[in-house]
C-alpha cells in the first residue's frame, strides 16, 4: 500500500464531537508544530448548537509558508462515528487514520489505499483513569500522545504545553502527562515511528506569534482610546468584547479598582447603537461588534449616525446568511448590507483586513477615520478570521503615536474665535466640518436632529437646503479617499498582463497560493488585494489596464463585483465572477480550477 511521505508539509484533521473538550488538545498540538518553528494553519470548523453535532479542526503544516485550507488531509483521528465514513473519505490516497479500536472496525467502512492506526483509546481511558467526566477528557490527550509518536515530535514540548495550560490548575498535571504518555507509548509499540510523515523542527517562524482576528480587534480597540462598548452576543463576534474587556482590566483599571471603561450588555443590538452614538457624542471613542443580523438592526441609527455626523465604530465579524444563517460558518456576504446601511442615501467607510495585523492597525484606523469624518466606520472581518488562530507577524505600536480626534472646537477656540459656530458649515470646503462636545461652551451648542436641517443646524424641508447638506455629506466621503483611506495592496507580475484579479479578506491567503501554482503553469496573472471602501483611483486604474478582471467573492450575489461596478462606473462586461459561498473557508485548489477554466477557457 502507498504512504504519503513528506516532512513538515502536510494536513492533520480532527474528527470530534462537540463538547467533548476536543479544543483544548487539539490546539495544544497546533501549537506544538508552531513551537517547532513552522507555519501553521488551524482552521476550527463547528456547530452552532452547544453540545453534540460533529466539529472538525484542522492544521495545515506548511514550512513553504502555503496556511490557507487546501482540501483533503493526510492524517485524521477519527473519533466521531457519525462522521466516521465522512472522514475516511476525506483523506488522501496513502493517507492515515488514526481511530479508536477499543471497538473493531468494520470492513465496509475501511479504504484499501489508506493506512489504519488503530489505538484503544477509550479502553486506556477506562483502565487509568476513574472519573468518568474525566476520562472523556483525557481521550484526546491519549490521541494526542500517539499523533506526537507517529509525527516523532518530542512529548517534551507536551510537558511543557500542558503545564501552561493548566497553569492554575497543578493538580491536572499528572493525569495529562500519563495519558500522553500512554498513547505515545501504544504508537510506539506497535506501529513504525514515525510514519511517513514526519515534522521536523525549524526555524521559520522567528518573533512571530498566534493571535486570532477578534483578539487583535478588541486589544486595538484598546490602543485607539476606546472607553466604551454597547453590545448584544452574536457568534461570531462575541469574542471582540471578551477581548476588549480583558485587555482593559489589564490596562484601564485603577490600583484602587476604578475602572476607566465601561461595557454595557444592552437588550438587543438596537439598544447596542444607541449606547454607541450617546457616548461618541459626549466624546467618548466607543463601538460595538456584531455580525449581519446586528447590522441589520442597527440600520436605523447607522443612518442617523451618517446624517447627523456622529462617529461610530463597528466590528462586523461576518458570518452566513440570511436570516440565522449557519451562524458558525464564513461569509462576505454583508458588503452590500454595510455600504449602504440605512434607509435613504447613505455610505459608509469599510475596512477589510486580510490578516491578524491588519485586524489591530485598522481597528486603531476605523476609530481615527470616524473621529476625522465623523461618520460610521465598519471594519468589515469574518468568521474565519475573526475566530481562528493565525501565525501574524508581532503587532507593533509607536508611542509618538497621537489620536486624530478631528475638527473638535474646545472651549478656548470658541471663545478666541471670530466666526459663529453652526454645526454643518463646511469652512474647509472639504465637506468635513466642525464639531464640539456637549457642554464646553455655550457658543458650541446645537441642537443634533435626524430630520431635514441646513448647514447651519436649523430644521428645513426646503429641497434645495436638503439637498446641498447631502452633497456636502457625499464630499466628505471624496476627502477621505484622496488622504486617509489604505490603498489596495497590489501584486504586478507582468504589466503587459490582460487578466487581474481583485479581491479582499481572507480570500488572499488562498489566491496567494493558487495564482503561484497558476504561474507555474504558465497563467500569470495580476492581483489586487482592496483594503477600503470607497474606492480609490488605483483601483479604476488596475481594472481599466486588463481586458479581464476577475473578482473572487465569497457570496453568492457577487457582492464585491457590484461594489466595483456602482462606486466606480465600469463597464460590467469587464467584470467575471468566481464565488465561493458554502461556508467554508475558500480553498487554493478552488481557485486553481475556477480561475483556470475563466483564463484559458477549460478547466484543469
Amino acid at each position: 500500500m502507498n504512504k504519503i511521505e513528506s516532512v513538515n508539509e502536510f494536513v492533520i484533521r480532527f474528527a470530534n464531537i462537540n463538547g467533548t473538550g476536543s479544543a483544548s488538545a487539539n490546539g495544544m498540538l497546533a501549537k506544538s508544530f508552531f513551537k517547532l518553528g513552522l507555519p501553521i494553519g488551524p482552521k476550527n470548523i463547528f456547530p452552532s448548537n452547544i453540545q453534540g453535532l460533529p466539529t472538525w479542526y484542522e492544521v495545515r503544516v506548511s514550512e513553504s509558508g502555503y496556511t490557507g485550507r487546501r482540501g483533503n488531509s493526510d492524517i485524521t483521528i477519527a473519533m466521531n462515528p457519525q462522521t466516521f465514513k465522512q472522514d475516511v473519505a476525506a483523506l488522501r490516497e496513502g493517507g492515515y487514520l488514526v481511530y479508536d479500536s477499543t471497538r473493531l472496525l468494520r470492513e465496509s467502512d475501511k479504504r484499501q489505499d489508506v493506512n489504519y492506526i488503530g489505538i484503544p483509546i477509550s479502553e486506556m481511558a477506562r483502565d487509568n483513569f476513574s472519573h468518568a467526566k474525566s476520562r472523556d477528557m483525557l481521550k484526546n490527550i491519549i490521541y494526542v500522545g500517539s499523533v506526537a509518536a507517529l509525527l516523532d515530535i518530542d512529548l517534551d514540548i507536551f510537558h511543557q504545553l500542558i503545564k501552561d495550560q493548566f497553569a492554575t490548575k497543578p493538580k491536572l498535571h499528572e493525569s495529562n502527562f500519563l495519558a500522553l504518555k500512554l498513547g505515545y507509548e501504544h504508537a510506539k509499540e506497535h506501529y513504525l515511528c514515525p510514519c511517513g510523515i514526519k515534522v521536523a523542527k525549524r526555524d521559520l517562524v522567528g518573533s512571530n506569534i498566534i493571535l486570532n482576528g477578534n483578539e487583535a480587534l478588541g486589544l486595538g480597540a484598546v490602543y485607539a482610546g476606546a472607553t466604551v462598548a454597547g453590545w448584544y452576543p452574536l457568534t461570531p463576534s462575541t469574542s471582540v468584547i471578551e477581548a476588549f474587556n480583558k485587555y482593559c482590566h489589564k490596562f484601564r483599571e485603577e490600583e484602587n479598582g476604578d475602572q476607566q471603561y465601561a461595557i454595557i450588555q444592552a437588550e438587543d443590538e438596537i439598544s447596542a447603537a444607541g449606547m454607541v452614538l450617546g457616548a461618541a457624542w459626549n466624546g467618548s471613542r466607543s463601538f460595538s461588534a456584531t455580525s449581519g443580523p446586528g447590522i441589520s438592526l442597527m440600520s436605523e441609527f447607522i443612518g442617523y449616525a451618517y446624517y447627523t455626523e456622529i462617529p461610530m465604530v463597528l466590528f462586523n465579524i461576518q458570518r452566513c446568511g440570511p436570516s440565522t444563517g449557519m451562524p458558525t460558518r464564513t461569509q462576505q456576504s454583508d458588503l452590500l448590507l454595510c455600504t449602504y446601511a440605512s434607509h435613504g442615501d447613505s455610505k459608509h467607510i469599510l475596512l477589510f483586513p486580510s490578516s491578524v495585523k491588519e485586524c489591530f492597525e485598522f481597528s486603531v484606523l476605523a476609530f481615527d477615520l470616524a473621529d476625522r469624518y465623523q461618520t460610521p466606520v465598519i471594519v468589515m472581518s469574518d468568521l474565519e478570521l475573526g475566530m481562528n488562530d493565525y501565525v501574524s507577524e508581532p503587532l507593533e505600536w509607536d508611542d509618538s503615536y497621537q489620536h486624530d480626534r478631528g475638527k473638535v472646537l474646545d472651549q478656548n477656540a470658541l471663545e478666541t474665535t471670530n466666526e459663529k459656530f453652526y454645526r454643518y458649515l463646511d469652512v474647509d470646503n472639504d465637506g468635513v466640518t466642525y464639531r464640539t462636545y456637549p457642554g464646553v461652551h455655550p457658543s458650541g451648542a446645537y441642537f443634533t436632529r435626524g430630520s431635514g436641517h441646513d448647514k447651519f443646524g436649523r430644521y428645513t424641508e426646503d429641497g434645495a437646503l436638503y439637498q446641498e447638506n447631502m452633497e456636502r455629506i457625499s464630499k466628505k466621503f471624496q476627502t477621505a479617499v484622496e488622504k486617509s483611506l489604505p490603498k489596495p495592496k497590489l501584486n504586478i507580475r507582468d504589466a503587459n498582463n490582460k487578466v487581474g484579479i481583485v479581491t479582499i479578506g481572507t480570500t488572499y491567503e488562498p489566491l496567494r497560493e493558487a495564482t503561484e501554482i497558476l504561474s507555474k503553469r504558465g497563467m500569470i496573472v495580476n492581483e489586487m488585494l482592496l483594503l477600503s471602501f470607497p474606492f480609490g483611483p488605483e483601483v479604476w486604474e488596475f481594472c481599466q489596464k486588463h481586458d479581464k478582471v476577475i473578482v473572487i467573492d465569497q457570496n453568492r450575489d457577487a457582492q464585491l463585483k457590484t461594489l466595483l461596478v456602482n462606486d466606480l462606473q465600469l463597464d460590467p462586461n469587464l467584470l467575471e465572477s468566481i464565488c465561493s459561498y458554502d461556508g467554508n473557508p475558500v480553498m487554493a485548489s478552488f481557485l486553481v480550477d475556477s480561475l483556470a477554466a475563466k483564463i484559458e477557457g477549460a478547466k484543469i
